[in-house]
């Protein structure tokens, strides 16, 4: 009987797996950004026009209330929604691949060279930005206000040339758009660009050679869809997808499409940042950490969403130049180049509420990584340090599961001798266990304190963008997927399923029988979790089971010479 149930069992498993690689071979996980595999910058004519509505109020330097639309520019280069179509220039970085429109200088499009938007796809980068239908995600940014050339329409720019390339020999780019009111008022927007760089400085230049006085407000914007996150790796443990910024209250705000629907919300403050969060990038305005603005999130009649800022105005006297600038952010979320950049700019690598341990281990793991230069082997490695910095309390918990599964034979007889006189059962358990000095709930504390660091080891490796597209071994090429055989999540099963025959069987049936499913659970919920996230638990279990048998061998080791004494 026993043998045909293997054998049903066995055969059950084989077609069961052979019914997922079918399936993955049906369905197989798909990476969309929303853009085409044939990355197409248009020279065409841009006929997009922003809605005046698309723009946020400006914010004067003497007061603290948001303004009324200030009066039609004199710019007679600005449009409205009835204006002119107008093209696009491409600039292209090692980091970066963007188009900016000449209307109103806007981002339209922005791709990451060194980010492919699918491992087996080459020259076919991920996409960040981009201005589809139903897909829109753009940066935008301008000056509004009383003589602000973007308060009633977009400004028209003019471009020296239709593309700009950084040379193989420099390590920064500038480029330069030109605007001239027809008061006497030219506008420079210049874009700066650094080599492994994914930080744009946008600066306005203002030279007024008009008789009066010019003042305006630098204003930026991420404008998006409600479409999904591209760069999510699907499976459990979705990470966050929406607005985020700082408060002098509250460092790290997060804001869902659901939050903005409900109300839009306005936050004054000196410096800060705001930016929308996806699954391993970002994208983040800046403003001059000296500068007063007012961060805003909003919703349009067209159903997009704006994360904004808008800056105190700036006065520009006739016969002189003023200079207002912002950085603009748009790459992976590396923790340390994101610090560099803003105060909190690093929490949006989102470890949730154990970031104060998860922070030194993505800095044990980069170190390790560093040396080894494989990081599936440094999840293995980063695992094993852990395990041994908590050995000793592992110690304690698999010599308090030791003891109590040698008393089980004893406590099976006393639950024969007490049948349903459960206060005898208890009272006769509790000092059995006084007698072997055995604490039942020793194993429980040791695994209590473990269980923390261990979550936050697992929200370092879902946040960790260096996972996306590396490689481990043979068919392990992303580390960030699914395992397209699932070996990685059957072996880790094999493991909870070993440790559970490890450990002493609870005296309550119904347990003993959630503990033998709880294996078969965990594989089907880790079938579709990232390879590195099943190889760390793996690894964990693999490490749990030789640690649990060196101590369990020797504790009755001990407990046999001392009988024999």
């Amino acid at each position: 009987m026993d043998k045909t149930r293997f054998l049903l069992y066995t055969a059950l498993a084989i077609v069961t797996y052979l019914m997922l690689l079918q399936w993955q071979q049906d369905y197989p996980p798909l990476v969309n950004d929303g853009s085409s595999s044939q990355v197409q910058l248009p020279t065409i004519l841009d006929t997009s026009v922003a809605s005046v509505t698309d723009l946020p109020t400006a914010m004067p330097s003497d007061t603290p209330t948001v303004s009324a639309p200030a009066a039609a520019t004199t710019a007679s280069s600005a449009v409205t929604n009835t204006g002119s179509p107008v093209g696009s220039i491409r600039v292209v970085t090692n980091s970066l691949d963007l188009k900016i429109s000449l209307l109103g200088g806007d981002i339209t499009y922005l791709a990451l060279p060194q980010y492919l938007k699918q491992i087996d796809v080459p020259d076919d980068p991920f996409v960040i930005l981009d201005d589809m239908p139903n897909r829109n995600y753009v940066a935008q940014s301008g000056l509004i206000g009383i003589d602000g050339i973007d308060t009633n329409g977009r400004a028209i720019y003019q471009s020296s040339a239709p593309s700009f390339t950084m040379n193989y020999e420099s390590n920064e780019l500038t480029v330069d758009l030109l605007h001239t009111t027809e008061s006497g008022v030219t506008v420079t927007k210049r874009f700066s660009f650094r080599r492994d760089s994914y930080v744009i400085d946008v600066s306005y230049i203002v030279d007024n050679q008009s008789v009066q006085a010019w003042q305006a407000n630098l204003y930026g914007q991420i404008k998006r869809d409600n479409f999904d996150d591209p760069s999510s790796a699907g499976g459990f443990g979705s990470t966050f997808l929406g607005f985020v910024t700082t408060a002098v209250d509250d460092p790290y705000i997060k804001m869902k499409f659901d939050d903005i629907e409900d109300s839009s919300t306005s936050i004054d403050t000196t410096g800060g940042w705001i930016g929308f969060s996806q699954h391993y990038f970002i994208t983040a305005w800046v403003p001059r950490p000296d500068s007063v603005n007012r961060y805003t999130t909003r919703k349009n009649s067209s159903n997009q969403y704006f994360g904004e800022f808008t800056s105190a105005a700036i006065t520009v006297a006739p016969g002189s130049t003023e200079t207002v600038s912002a950085q603009y952010y748009a790459g992976p979320k590396d923790q340390y180049s994101l610090e560099a950049i803003s105060p909190n700019l690093k929490l949006t690598i989102d470890y949730g509420f154990l970031w104060f341990l998860a922070a030194p281990i993505y800095w044990i793991l980069t170190r390790i990584d560093s040396l080894v230069g494989n990081y599936g082997i440094s999840i293995i490695l980063l695992t094993v340090s852990v395990k041994a910095l908590l050995y000793k309390l592992s110690e304690t918990q698999y010599k308090s599961m030791a003891g109590m599964r040698r008393l089980m034979p004893k406590m099976q007889q006393l639950k024969e001798s007490y049948g349903d006189d459960k206060m005898k059962l208890q009272k006769a358990t509790m000092d059995l266990y006084k007698k072997e000095k055995i604490n039942p709930f020793g194993g429980c504390l040791p695994m209590l304190v473990q269980m923390p660091v261990f979550i936050a080891l697992y929200w370092v490796l879902l946040e960790s963008v260096e996972l996306r597209h590396a490689s481990f071994i043979f068919w392990l090429n992303d580390l960030s997927v699914r395992d397209p055989f699932f070996i990685l999540p059957l072996l880790m099963g094999a493991t909870m399923y070993l440790q559970t025959s490890l450990s002493p069987t609870p005296a309550d049936p119904m347990q003993a029988k959630v503990m033998k499913f709880m294996p078969i659970m965990m594989t089907g919920m880790f079938l579709m979790f990232p390879a590195g996230l099943v190889l760390y638990w793996f690894t964990n279990g693999a490490l749990g089971i030789l640690q649990q048998w060196y101590i369990t061998r020797k504790i009755e080791a001990a407990y046999d010479a001392k009988k024999e004494t």
